[in-house]
Parts: structure tokens; sequence; C-alpha cells
């Protein structure tokens, strides 16, 4: 049998939450990288919410948007679309990354599609990882789509794929 212990306390006890956070009273102590910051509970929410926003955040691109959902998941979709037809959900980013390092250096939606991905969310998937800037490479031809990876330095050097 599970036991549940639940404890109460005012709002002006020490609290020590074990994962670098301390609250103390009126003001909350977090410890990052081994640096210790004190920031008041207003200043706290206002981090809280900036972080929120951050991990969960949606960025749009020319035809795509990425989103990274409280889950940890993210979502690749059509950029303005809202159904399930028009989008793939991945566990995580970098399962996207890794999906990406598995790619030839010239690759169209035919290569994405041994991946497991079909119909036209391969074509999406094509053009995001042409837009979005954490993947080096640019769309050489509209018919069949297909994008090639460039060098960090973007001189169209050929890339090495895993």
């Amino acid at each position: 049998m599970l036991t549940l212990l639940v404890a109460f306390f005012e709002g002006n006890e020490d609290r020590d939450t074990g994962k670098g956070v301390t609250a103390m009273g009126d003001r909350i102590r977090v410890e990052v990288d081994g640096v210790t910051h004190e920031l008041t509970r207003e200043q706290a929410t206002e981090l809280r919410g900036q972080i929120d926003d951050a991990l969960t955040s949606r960025r749009e691109f020319l035809h795509t948007a990425g989103e990274y959902r409280d889950d940890g998941a993210y979502v690749v979709s059509r950029r303005g679309a809202d159904s399930a037809g028009n989008s793939k959900v991945f566990e995580s980013f970098e399962q996207v990354r890794r999906l990406y390092e598995r790619l030839p250096t010239e690759f169209t939606a035919d290569a994405v599609s041994r991946s497991g991905i079909t119909g036209s969310r391969r074509h999406m998937l094509v053009r995001h990882y042409a837009e979005h800037p954490a993947f080096d490479c640019t769309i050489t031809r509209r018919s069949p789509l297909t994008v090639v990876k460039t060098t960090a330095d973007g001189t169209g050097d050929e890339a090495t794929a895993d």
C-alpha cells in the first residue's frame, strides 16, 4: 500500500524542494549551474511564465510551423492548417534532428518516406528542414522537391550523414 504524505506550510516557512529551489518566506532561491539567484515571488512567477512560454512555443516559417508542446513533443505542421492530416507529431525535437542526420546529403520526400512518414507529410517535413535554422540545408529543386545539406559555413560542400 502506498502512503501519501502531504505537508502544509505557512507562507513564511523555509522549504527546500531538493531540486535547486528553496522557498524562503517571500523570496525564492534558485540554483542554476552552481550559481544561486534570489528572486521575489513576483519575479519567480514572471520567470516561470517566460520559461513555460519558451518550452511550449510555436514558430512559424514560410510554409511550415514547429511547435514545442508541454509534454515534450515537437509538432511539424503546415503553416495556418489546423487538422491532424496537416501535421506530424514527434516525441521530441531530438527525434526530428536524428531523422535529419540519417538522411543522405541530397534528399527528397521519398527518402523521408523510408522512415515511415507517408503522404503529403513527407513534403511538409522536407520543407520544414529547409526552413528551420537548426538544419543547414537548402531547397535546390521544386519538382521533385529536393533538399541539399550544406556545411555550417554555408559553402555548399557536402555534409556527411551518420
